[in-house]
């Protein structure tokens, strides 16, 4: 949908029950739907007027939505300048597969319920968005997978009413780390650093759940797995901008989406961007050969 002030884009993630959404609206107004997964969105501005099991709510600037799988609403501009905001769906079967990844044992997760359609908590807006990003930028398997794990399970911890049982302690900070399952990882992600692998690849060659894996990557080496393969592929990016391969052929060969990505993270991670890069190398070649040995 794109007009004057009104427009909205969607994202998915192949293989995955995971879709984001986001949209500028003055004027437009929803009718009364529902969705058949859970939605959970952040309003970046204005605010947004919206019905959910017959009371009214308002979500401005900073807040985070969650509605259940079903759950009858509506939606408008709550301002007359209109209203900015960030949307994703997931499906159920894969937040049942998030919580019982965190909360290995027998039985299945139970789904949570989340009762208040507005929450204010920063530190969930923060997980809501960085998954967006995530989903918007094609980041990584990896850091999509990672990013919605921390989403699920901080509303699930923080928002929902009836949570599923969740594991209890900071992120990356386990009582015991298996480092023989940790190397694992970490040789899989230096031998196939340029490909797209999963955390459940991952997660296989290390004999643990994903979340696990999550944790202890992290204790053991001080990187979150998709963290690693990423400077795994700035490291290789560097060495071939060196030898004069060009930023847009080091970003493909590396394994980044495109030169643009690699720019983003080696001028981020280097402080230079990939084409001063390697003009620098360039002219130290140059003279490197044309300089002349010292007579004695």
């Amino acid at each position: 949908m794109t007009s004057s002030g009104e427009r909205a884009a969607y994202w998915r993630v192949p293989g995955l029950a995971l879709e984001a959404m986001g949209a500028r609206f003055e004027h437009y107004a929803y009718p009364v739907h529902a969705h058949d997964t859970y939605s959970f969105g952040v309003t970046d501005d204005g605010a947004q007027s919206f019905t959910c099991r017959g009371e009214r709510h308002v979500s401005a600037a900073g807040l985070v939505m969650a509605f259940n799988p079903d759950d009858p609403h509506d939606g408008q501009s709550a301002v007359h300048h209109g209203y900015r905001y960030r949307m994703l769906h997931i499906g159920e079967d894969l937040v049942r597969d998030v919580l019982a990844d965190a909360t290995p044992g027998p039985g299945h997760a139970e789904l949570p319920l989340f009762d208040a359609p507005v929450v204010d908590d920063p530190a969930l807006t923060r997980a809501v968005a960085r998954l967006h990003s995530a989903v918007v930028k094609d980041a990584s398997r990896l850091v999509v997978e990672e990013r919605l794990t921390a989403a699920v399970l901080s509303l699930t911890r923080e928002a929902a009413t009836k949570p599923a049982p969740l594991p209890t302690g900071r992120v990356g900070r386990p009582g015991r780390v298996d480092l023989a399952s940790m190397r694992r990882a970490r040789c899989l992600l230096r031998r196939r650093f340029a490909e797209n692998i999963s955390a459940d690849e991952l997660a296989r060659v290390a004999g643990c759940s994903r979340f696990t894996l999550y944790r202890g990557f992290r204790a053991a080496y001080g990187f979150a797995p998709s963290d690693y393969q990423r400077d795994l592929r700035l490291r290789r990016a560097r060495a071939l901008l060196a030898e004069g391969v060009t930023p847009s052929t080091a970003a493909v060969e590396a394994g980044f989406a495109d030169q643009a990505h690699l720019t983003r993270w080696f001028t981020r991670t280097y402080g230079v961007t990939p084409a001063a890069y390697r003009t620098a190398h360039g002219a130290a070649r140059r003279e490197s050969l044309t300089a002349r040995p010292r007579r004695l």
